[in-house]
């Protein structure tokens, strides 16, 4: 089980040069895509292409990454591999597991774009 998400601002902030506006704007980006982003890799998995679920794994391991989520990044790239080798099949607890990453790094945000 990965640890609970927590937003590092500050080490965010050091890899885009201190520029809170892009921070924002990427926050903002993040939100706006999360639902599509889970509903196509929910679709991939369901539909058995590992093809699509690679490259759907792929997609939310890069924009858990931007965000500093590690655990997040590391549960994607773990079943982005599995997809890779054509292991799809009994990935339900991991496909989950990982909805469930990106919907608490979404509520973080959330929470956070509030502020």
């Amino acid at each position: 089980m990965s640890k609970p998400f927590v937003l590092d601002r500050g080490l965010i902030l050091d890899r885009l040069g201190g520029d809170e506006e892009i921070l924002a704007m990427m926050i903002d980006m993040f939100l706006e895509d999360v639902d599509g982003n889970c509903a196509a890799l929910s679709a991939a998995y369901a539909s058995g292409d590992a093809a699509t679920l690679r490259r759907e794994a792929h997609t939310i391991k890069g924009l858990l990454s931007t965000m500093s989520d590690e655990d997040g990044a590391a549960e994607a790239l773990w079943i982005e591999q599995k997809a890779k080798n054509g292991e799809v099949a009994h990935l339900d607890t991991a496909v989950e597991g990982l909805l469930a990453r990106v919907r608490l790094v979404a509520s973080v945000l959330r929470q956070e774009a509030a502020v």
